[in-house]
This record gives C-alpha cells, sequence and structure tokens, in this order.
C-alpha cells in the first residue's frame, strides 16, 4: 500500500486521485499530523509518496513514475505523444503551480495596501494569460492531453480553486472551467476529495 502525505485542497489532491484511478490501495496522511514528515521531508514540501520504504518527492515526478508503474491510457507509450504529455505535465507542474504560488508569497509576505494590491494584480494577470495556453490547446482536443481526461487536468482543477483565496480578477475561458468541472466530476477526484475531508476532521 502506498502512503501519500498532503493537504486539504493542495497540489497533492491530483496524485490523490491519480491514485484511485489507478485502482491503487492509498493510506493518506495529513501533513500537520504526521509526526515522521520532517524526516522524510526536509523541506516540508508536499507531495511526498512512499512505497516500499522509498521516498518520492516533487509532483510530476510522482506522478510519471505511478503511470510508468501501472497499466493506464493516460501516459502514451512513446514519441511524439508521450513528449506532448510531459510537456503539459511539466507546464502544470513547473509554470502554472509556481505562478499561483506566487499569490500565497505575496498574500502572506506583503503588507495590506496598495504595492500589496498591484502585486497581486500582476500576480493574476500573468496566470490569466497562462490559462489562455490552457484554452488554445482545448481548441485541438477534449481534453489538455487529448481525448480522453488524465491526471494533467485533475491538476488543472485544483490549481483553479487556489484563485477564490484572493480578491483578483482570473480570467479562464468557459472551454477551460468545462473541463475543470469535468475533472472536478470524475470519480476518482470525488473520492479523493472526500476521503481527504473525512481524514482531516
Amino acid at each position: 500500500m502506498y502512503k501519500l502525505y498532503y493537504m486539504p485542497g493542495a497540489c497533492s489532491l491530483a496524485i490523490h486521485a491519480l491514485l484511485n484511478e489507478l485502482k491503487q490501495d492509498v493510506q493518506i496522511i495529513d501533513r500537520s499530523k504526521a509526526q515522521d514528515f520532517e524526516r522524510l521531508e526536509s523541506r516540508g514540501m508536499i507531495p511526498v509518496l512512499v512505497d516500499n520504504g522509498q521516498v518520492i518527492r516533487e509532483g510530476a515526478a510522482i506522478i510519471l513514475y505511478l503511470l510508468e508503474k501501472h497499466k493506464n491510457q493516460m501516459l502514451p507509450e512513446g514519441g511524439l505523444e508521450k513528449t506532448r504529455f510531459i510537456e503539459w505535465l511539466m507546464f502544470a507542474n513547473a509554470t502554472l503551480h509556481p505562478a499561483y504560488g506566487r499569490l500565497f508569497f505575496i498574500g502572506k509576505t506583503l503588507p495590506d495596501g496598495p504595492a500589496k494590491e498591484q502585486a497581486l494584480n500582476a500576480a493574476s494577470l500573468i496566470i490569466s494569460s497562462l490559462w489562455e495556453s490552457v484554452d488554445k490547446q482545448l481548441q485541438q482536443s477534449a481534453f489538455v492531453c487529448g481525448s480522453r481526461l488524465t491526471v494533467v487536468d485533475m491538476m488543472l482543477a485544483v490549481y483553479a480553486s487556489w484563485g477564490e483565496y484572493f480578491p483578483v480578477d482570473i480570467i479562464i475561458s468557459d472551454r477551460v472551467r468545462a473541463v475543470i468541472a469535468a475533472a472536478r466530476a470524475h470519480p476518482a477526484y470525488v473520492k479523493a476529495v472526500n476521503d481527504e475531508l473525512e481524514a482531516s476532521k
């Protein structure tokens, strides 16, 4: 059985949903309640996956590990199609995720006032431009990585909720919102959300 260290509503949710989709047993552990977490991850970052004593960090690395290990229809076998999947996985993990991270950093470090408002608005403009890139991709396919929903769509569904914590306008097109809604309604995603809510009580 896998162990997944998570925070409610964080990027670890997409990995939890992926484990459900792959029909893998997983013990989820709220980082705030884990006495051994600092030993596993000295930086305090989630997600962290433990598989037979092996500790795996960084969301994209965990996702690729799981998709390579378990039979699925998400990860193409090779060639340009696989490269495109990894490209969008990295866009989500290494471009869109850090863009939202700037909002959290600004919200935590700057005092309330015009400078903070200006910084938040500037960060939100960058995020909106990234969602435009997703919209352009969805003009070519039903989901970000092709004709079927993948963990990349689930990642975007998680990130899209983060803007609600800030007084900013992030523009997400109706086309993108439809994919986000589909990801959030997917049974594996719904189960992950419900299980984390229950475990964090």
